[in-house]
């Protein structure tokens, strides 16, 4: 093989591999995310803390929606709870159209130094939802700040923890599906 076309060669592997690490980037980033609690990314907690601080955090709820005929907000705008303390709160979502609508909904935590300490015991984040035309449907979440917040020289001093919630379109998602589903 010559100097050329092995020149080409490696190019053409080089440009596969690049587009094959672009497809992998997001789902990876979002496990990378998920796992360390980086860039605010809440983590599922198996069970809640045994100690509770008599400190407290203010959580504040925040509800957005891309794209999908729908209201979605949270009962209360904020929580007061103790480090420690499980706490659960309540979001609404109301199907606005006539059509069935395939939802999904992301979430994360600001301040992002909270990220790693805003645990989830039980969420409707990262499942598809389908709402039926007209239907409200209630998401509770349960989750706790855990007490590691109050030495972590990084996060000592928080105060207050928003919780951002924003529900887009199902990838795949087929109302005609949905509805004949529905009614069979």
């Amino acid at each position: 093989m010559n100097r050329k076309n092995l020149i080409a060669l490696a190019c053409a592997g080089g440009v596969m591999f690049m587009t094959g690490a672009a497809f992998a980037a997001v789902p990876l980033y979002q496990l990378f995310c998920q796992v360390t609690g980086f860039d605010g990314t809440v983590r599922k907690a198996e069970a809640a803390p045994d100690t509770v601080l008599d400190q407290t955090v203010l959580v504040r709820f925040d509800t957005n929606v891309r794209g999908l005929p729908m209201t979605f907000r949270a009962e209360q705008v904020s929580q007061r709870v103790r480090i420690g303390e499980t706490g659960i709160a309540y979001f609404d979502v109301t199907n606005t159209s006539d059509q069935p609508i395939g939802a999904t909904a992301a979430y994360n935590v600001v301040p992002e130094r909270a990220g790693p300490y805003f645990q989830k015991l039980q969420c409707f984040c990262f499942a598809g939802q389908t709402i039926a035309p007209g239907e409200t449907k209630q998401f509770p979440v349960q989750y706790f700040v855990a007490p590691e917040i109050a030495t972590d020289a990084e996060s000592k001093g928080v105060t207050e923890i928003t919780l951002s919630y924003t529900f887009y379109p199902t990838k795949g998602f087929d109302p005609s599906a949905a509805a004949t589903g529905a009614a069979g």
